[in-house]
């Protein structure tokens, strides 16, 4: 394994428990701090945590990981071989599935549809109440599995 391989993964180690740590904390208590706010204030809160998400950190991380973990698979197929390259490949594969798919194929599709509504009109607070909250928090204890079973996954790979 090439020094900067291994300096590759171990910054991947990192990120994917950084990404899933801020997947948990919303999973654990954002979400339900949300739920338990009016309607009106749990929407809005939303709408502006989904706006001011693409203007920090965790968004260059979080996109970052993706090419990585691609380059860490195609890395552990065609250059290495054997248990440790399988765990390798499949710790990219995972993030590259089971967070950033997960995010683009369901949560992103409802930040999209709660963005533009109306958050003091009573058809949002249902939306919200009985799709967006029960769906958007599955699929993102989802991909807070995915991003820590990724990490789990290089970890082993590298040990």
């Amino acid at each position: 394994m090439s020094n900067w391989f291994l300096l590759l993964c171990q910054f991947s180690v990192i990120g994917f428990a950084l990404v899933a740590g801020v997947f948990l904390a919303f999973s654990d208590f954002l979400m339900r701090s949300l739920s338990k706010a009016d309607g009106h204030g749990g929407v809005e809160a939303m709408q502006i945590i989904n706006r001011e998400v693409f203007r920090v950190v965790f968004m260059a991380l979080f996109l970052g990981l993706v090419p990585v973990s691609a380059a860490l698979t195609v890395y552990a197929i065609v250059v290495m071989s054997g248990f440790d390259s399988a765990l390798i490949a499949l710790s990219g594969l995972t993030y590259v599935a089971g967070t950033f798919g997960v995010t683009v194929i369901f949560n992103v599709p409802l930040n999209e549809k709660l963005a533009p509504l109306d958050h003091s009109l009573p058809e949002t607070e249902r939306f919200w109440r009985h799709t967006y909250l029960p769906r958007w928090t599955f699929w993102n204890s989802v991909r807070t599995v995915a991003s820590v079973m990724s990490s789990l996954l290089l970890l082993l790979g590298l040990t």
